[in-house]
């Protein structure tokens, strides 16, 4: 006897609700580095809704290479030790929708320009946005990534930061509507 085959669904994505903080948060979690860590620098940015409007109660997500460019396979992401890089972070928005990290200025792959891999949660989405977050500082290695080159010029400005005069890196994230940020299908 043969089992007939079934098919299943996916199970639906869920917005993120009011105690969403609840489980999910941790010292220091937006502490890639330490602040005061040799190259340490500020990431920082606000998330937008469609409206125009800064997101209060976003969340993101962030992961990187480390300077040399090679994915960090430490454990410990949640526990922050002051010198172990992790590669990961994580920050809520603030009530002007307002996120920072302290990262180091992730190096370049092999044959991929300097980036960080971002996931943004937020009320009203009912599953995860992946984007990246490109340093401005090679425009050879950007303009040589496959990626960037699929998207036109005003596509590829959402997903790369811009570097402020203290080495500090400015990414806004827009969640729809004029110059909505570029996000991934997983």
């Amino acid at each position: 006897m043969s089992v007939p085959a079934r098919t299943l669904r996916a199970t639906p994505g869920q917005t993120v609700g009011p105690f969403f903080a609840y489980g999910v948060e941790y010292d220091r979690m937006n502490q890639v580095v330490h602040p005061f860590a040799p190259g340490a620098v500020l990431l920082g940015g606000t998330v937008y809704d469609g409206a125009g409007a800064p997101v209060p109660d976003a969340f993101l997500e962030i992961f990187a290479a480390d300077s040399d460019g090679r994915m960090p396979r430490v454990r410990g992401a949640f526990r922050r030790d002051d010198h172990t890089f992790a590669g990961f972070g994580r920050a809520f928005t603030n009530d002007d929708g307002r996120y920072e990290f302290f990262v180091r200025n992730p190096g370049a792959g092999a044959g991929h320009p300097a980036l960080f891999a971002a996931i943004v949660f937020a009320r009203g989405l009912p599953d995860k946005l992946h984007t990246r977050i490109y340093l401005p500082d090679d425009p050879d290695s950007l303009a040589s990534d496959p990626f960037l080159a699929s998207l036109e010029g005003a596509e590829q400005a959402t997903l790369i930061a811009e570097r402020r005069p203290d080495g500090s890196l400015q990414h806004d994230i827009r969640l729809q509507g004029e110059n909505e940020t570029v996000f991934l299908a997983f």
